[in-house]
């Protein structure tokens, strides 16, 4: 079975804490803080761990049914010595709901003291998470799924019936580091598909316009829109033979979503490259 590639985030978390009150037991040998939620309710050790390349668990919705996610599973037990010391199940489930918003992060349920379930994506991947709070103890369950199927599969022919139906066409496929203008390797198959699109029309001028979601500064993200429309033109005429005077860069920033910023897949979507016909 093909393993799953860590997703290694480092996630601010909001644990409220004045120092350890008393002697905390020395986690159970081989576990540590999975890197999702670097650190850890004050006073807890990890009492047990578990590790499985690929399996399902039950995310808890507050309904009958349950939402069941495939991926590399993690289980870490934390355990408290002090009971006295014990946080409230309210404190632990806002101190989680903290973190996984402070990584731009949504929180799919919550009963505020007993579960909080998450999901965090980036670079085109999910990351679930279920905090489950008990009796002189925490439980953390996190799923890492594969990269998110597109809705929109890169494709020459695709892009030019886009093009002469509307004068424009969106291509999903092409990855960035969050924050950065460098083109990532995965982004082959769509710069391709794109190449093989100019080399079937040689007379088709494009505009390679740059989007991005609304996180953030509107002129940081209207640079850096900018910036990965020239990252994907150099790329075309470095690595895939289109000549330059065929291509121009421009940067949109947030100014033109296709659907609303206020969910991560909503973003997701939002964070793309299309082509307009000059």
């Amino acid at each position: 079975m093909k393993k799953f590639k860590h997703i290694w985030i480092t996630t601010i978390v909001f644990f409220i804490s004045s120092g350890f009150a008393g002697a905390v037991l020395p986690d159970k040998k081989g576990c540590v803080d999975h890197p999702v939620f670097p650190t850890r309710m004050p006073g807890y050790n990890i009492s047990n761990c578990e590790t499985k390349d690929f399996d399902a668990f039950n995310f808890e919705t507050g309904k009958k049914d349950k939402t069941s996610v495939e991926g590399r599973l993690t289980k870490i037990a934390y355990s408290i010595e002090d009971r006295s010391k014990e946080p409230s199940g309210l404190a632990v489930a806002r101190n989680y709901e903290n973190a996984i918003k402070s990584v731009q992060g949504t929180v799919l349920f919550t009963d505020k003291d007993r579960f909080v379930n998450g999901k965090i994506v980036k670079d085109g991947k999910e990351v679930w998470v279920q905090v489950q709070k008990g009796n002189g103890a925490i439980w953390l369950t996190v799923i890492e799924k594969a990269g998110m199927a597109q809705d929109i599969v890169a494709n020459a022919d695709a892009f030019g019936n886009d093009i002469k139906s509307t004068g424009h066409t969106t291509v999903y496929g092409i990855y960035f580091d969050t924050g950065k203008a460098e083109v990532k390797a995965e982004s082959q198959a769509a710069l391709q598909e794109i190449a093989k699109l100019l080399a079937s029309d040689p007379g088709l001028k494009l505009f390679v316009v740059g989007h991005t979601d609304s996180v953030g500064q509107l002129e940081t993200n209207m640079k850096l829109s900018q910036a990965r429309a020239e990252a994907v033109v150099q790329a075309l005429t470095k690595s895939h033979g289109v000549a330059a005077t065929r291509l121009k860069a421009q940067g949109a920033g947030p100014i033109a979503p296709v659907v609303t910023n206020r969910t991560e897949e909503g973003r997701a979507k939002n964070r793309r490259v299309e082509l307009v016909e000059q």
